[in-house]
């Protein structure tokens, strides 16, 4: 394993196999969810037209033309016999204080709670945190689902990295019933964390299918690791984990089978100068803006 950080493009099981015991100071991954069909999203190109297809913000219009797809397959037969090979793996190289969380929904995250208690032991659950949202459909037959589930596994319950002064706060939701200080500093999160999805036109976007929040992934890094540790996400998709990481000042190793989300990692990620396995990036990919830079972006758009 390099100092360096990595994008590696390859099979998962099988990188997990080379690498040492304990090498890894946290892991976080969001495999497929098994929901039975493959995820797609197509990009739109839009250019500013007076005779557009397509009304914006403060009525102006627009041409959209059909972009790059891209999308993966979310299908397993035996969901639990793929994952679970991995799941040890990652027990395994993961470090004696280290911290494994898995993001998951409702669909598998009972069978893999059973499975994880078996792999790392009951008395190494530490939380399951509730990743609530509220966006898209609304089902009228049943209550929509909004939240996925994620499992936090302490390799050791007596002793494992919590940060609690790097928690970001939240506002009060009754702020008229605390102190004026306590509303200004806000409150600690609980294991129930309202965050929306990556918006579809925002800033953070890469385009790539069930691409996670960079907020979600920052409480986490920075939380449960510290400066100079090694972060691995091996389902690492648009490569959210790794610039987490990156921005915190922890190194990381990415590992994904799909070619296009190796190209989306390494364009992301230009800023941070990873080393790519298995893959050459694209002659000039386009770099993750720095946080300045969407700062600056947000103040310009007035938000």
């Amino acid at each position: 394993m390099s100092g360096r950080s990595q994008i590696v493009l390859g099979d998962n099981l099988e990188f997990l196999a080379g690498e040492p015991d304990g090498a890894y100071h946290l892991i976080y991954i969001d495999p497929p969810f098994n929901t039975g069909r493959s995820r797609n999203l197509a990009r739109l190109r839009t250019t500013a037209d007076p005779d557009g297809d397509r009304v914006g913000f403060g009525g102006r219009t627009y041409r959209t033309a059909a972009g790059e797809e891209r999308s993966y397959d979310d299908r397993f037969e035996d969901y639990m016999g793929f994952l679970e090979p991995r799941l040890r793996e990652a027990r395994r190289v993961l470090q004696e204080d280290g911290s494994f969380f898995l993001h998951i929904d409702s669909r598998e995250a009972h069978y893999a709670k059973v499975t994880l208690d078996a792999i790392f032991g009951r008395d190494c659950f530490m939380n399951e945190i509730i990743w609530a949202y509220d966006y898209g459909g609304r089902p009228k037959n049943r209550w929509p689902a909004k939240h996925d589930a994620i499992f936090w596994y302490a390799a050791d319950p007596g002793r494992y990295t919590f940060n609690f002064e790097e928690m970001d706060r939240i506002p009060y939701m009754a702020p008229g019933l605390v102190s004026g200080e306590k509303a200004r500093r806000g409150k600690t999160p609980t294991d129930v964390w309202w965050h929306t999805i990556v918006p579809t036109n925002g800033a953070e976007r890469t385009g790539y299918p069930t691409q996670k929040p960079l907020g979600v992934l920052n409480r986490i890094i920075k939380v449960h690791s510290r400066p100079g540790d090694r972060a691995l996400d091996f389902f690492a998709g648009s490569g959210t984990t790794g610039e987490a990481a990156a921005r915190h000042g922890r190194t990381f190793t990415l590992v994904d089978d799909n070619p296009q989300a190796a190209q989306v990692m390494a364009g992301r990620l230009a800023f941070c100068s990873p080393e790519h396995i298995g893959f050459e990036p694209d002659a000039s990919p386009t770099p993750a803006p720095l946080a300045s830079d969407l700062t600056q972006r947000r103040n310009q758009n007035g938000r």
